[in-house]
């Protein structure tokens, strides 16, 4: 009962704060939250780098290797997304198999990534039919603060640019930057009643009616877009979250892209 309450009372408060344009932490209601990365953390990955956005951590290694393609892909390289979201990182994380929203924060990473072609697919091909370039997105949660969508698709995005195809160690020439051609952002709108919150910080994320995260490309073209909570957007909402993901897209993806 004691929690309900709280919960009652901090929703009315952010939400009043949020009628006057203005959020607990200070921020714009469309501004997002710092984010910081560092590049190639873990030396025995092909790629990696954690990102930070706020006090949102988060992990993320490249591993390559070589195995076969699919049969519908017989030319293409293979990409696979996973999530571990360990209890160290949040109370409400428990260990044991995949969670739903684990399941669900893969998904949209990967779709992000995958739809807006960032890796040249084709160029991980080495022999078709039977032999092509498989890469392992490995996403750890260390600290869970809200808005993990953006976070795990900032450390993903940041990792592949700096990872190195080990060509070398399986025979096959010499090592070589992953293909990267395009640069992805995706950027997670919250909704409390009648506002939007660009990057919603944990209490805000709890308190959430509706959220949505728009991932475009460097032309401001929507590549991936995913709904969630139960909550709903009016057409007009969803025409100003898509303006603001790019306009936030723009002044993100020179992190993302720089080496």
């Amino acid at each position: 009962m004691s929690e309900e309450i709280v919960s009652d009372l901090m929703r009315a408060h952010v939400y009043r704060l949020a009628s006057t344009g203005q959020r607990v932490d200070g921020r714009a209601l469309d501004e997002p939250r710092k984010l910081s990365l560092e590049r190639t953390y873990v030396k025995t990955a092909e790629g990696s780098a954690r990102a930070k956005l706020g006090n949102t951590d988060v992990l993320v290694g490249i591993k390559m290797s070589v195995g076969e393609p699919y049969p519908d892909t017989p030319n293409t390289g293979v990409l696979s997304t996973s999530v571990e979201m360990v209890p160290l990182a949040s109370p409400t994380f428990e260990a044991g198999p995949p969670r739903p929203d684990a399941i669900e924060l893969a998904r949209v990473v990967d779709r992000g990534i995958r739809e807006s072609k960032m890796v040249n697919m084709e160029k991980l091909c080495i022999t078709p039919k039977e032999k092509v370039w498989i890469m392992f997105i490995d996403i750890h949660v260390l600290d869970y603060d809200g808005n993990l969508f953006d976070a795990c698709s900032y450390g993903a995005t940041a990792a592949l640019g700096s990872t190195v195809v080990p060509a070398k160690g399986q025979g096959l020439g010499d090592d070589f930057p992953l293909p990267v051609e395009h640069w992805p952002v995706s950027v997670t709108t919250a909704k409390i009643k009648d506002v939007l919150f660009v990057d919603p910080a944990l209490d805000e994320e709890r308190m959430s009616d509706a959220r949505i995260t728009v991932t475009t490309d460097e032309n401001g073209d929507i590549r991936a877009m995913q709904k969630g909570l139960s909550g709903s957007f009016t057409y007009d909402e969803v025409k100003r979250i898509i303006e603001t993901a790019q306009r936030v897209g723009r002044g993100i993806r020179p992190l993302l892209r720089s080496s």
